[in-house]
């Protein structure tokens, strides 16, 4: 089976370079739902078995987008375990006011993921994350257990980073190596023994929004 990884569509603070973090959130941009229509139409004529969403508006807002536009006549399902990376106290503060008050944080967040304590800001760590990534794919991979089975699931940057790079089976140390994703990107990994192991089928593709990205697209 194949789960179709969506991070949500770019946002007010993503434009500002705000961490929104878990409870953090902020309205889609008006060209956010051009993106989301056009990924819609690229996953026309796929034929999911479930479609998931994390709690937050804006991953919500982008499921159902793309329902609409992919013409999926499913619900949308909401799991906690989707949603954003718990930041603490970073969230709500622009990258700069972060990098400020908690620097050795934020570096660690995007180049030392297992040095992160987010325990430390009220947050947090990779493995609780990552964990709880890995009980979310099992989960739907035991119950779509058939090859030809594909499930959507829209989520968030951080988040997905080290959720899928655990499903990868990447070291702590190296579970971000991928790199980041941009908004409204799409990442399909797949497994062959119902969760045990997943590859790679795409990467953050981003092809079918038919615009040059910007750098916040990938904040």
């Amino acid at each position: 089976m194949q789960i179709y990884f969506v991070r949500h569509g770019k946002t007010e603070w993503n434009l500002e370079g705000r961490f929104q973090g878990g409870h953090g959130d902020s309205p889609l941009l008006e060209q956010s739902l051009t993106d989301i229509k056009k990924l819609g139409q690229h996953l026309r004529g796929v034929k999911f078995a479930g479609v998931y969403s994390s709690p937050l508006k804006r991953a919500i807002d982008t499921a159902n987008g793309i329902t609409i536009s992919a013409g999926i006549d499913l619900p949308v399902t909401i799991d906690e375990r989707l949603r954003e990376f718990d930041l603490g106290q970073m969230e709500g503060l622009n990258f700069a006011q972060a990098k400020q008050r908690f620097p050795k944080q934020v570096d660690d967040l995007w180049n030392h993921p297992e040095c992160y304590d987010g325990k430390a800001i009220d947050g947090e760590d990779y493995p609780e994350v990552i964990n709880r990534g890995k009980s979310f794919a099992h989960d739907v991979a035991q119950k779509f257990p058939t090859a030809t089975d594909k499930v959507l699931a829209i989520s968030h940057g951080a988040a997905l980073s080290g959720m899928m790079g655990g499903l990868l089976g990447f070291s702590l140390k190296n579970v971000r190596q991928n790199g980041s994703l941009s908004n409204t990107s799409l990442t399909i990994l797949e497994t062959k023994d119902q969760g045990k192991n997943f590859q790679t089928i795409v990467w953050n593709e981003t092809d079918f929004l038919e615009r040059k990205l910007a750098e916040t697209d990938s904040l």
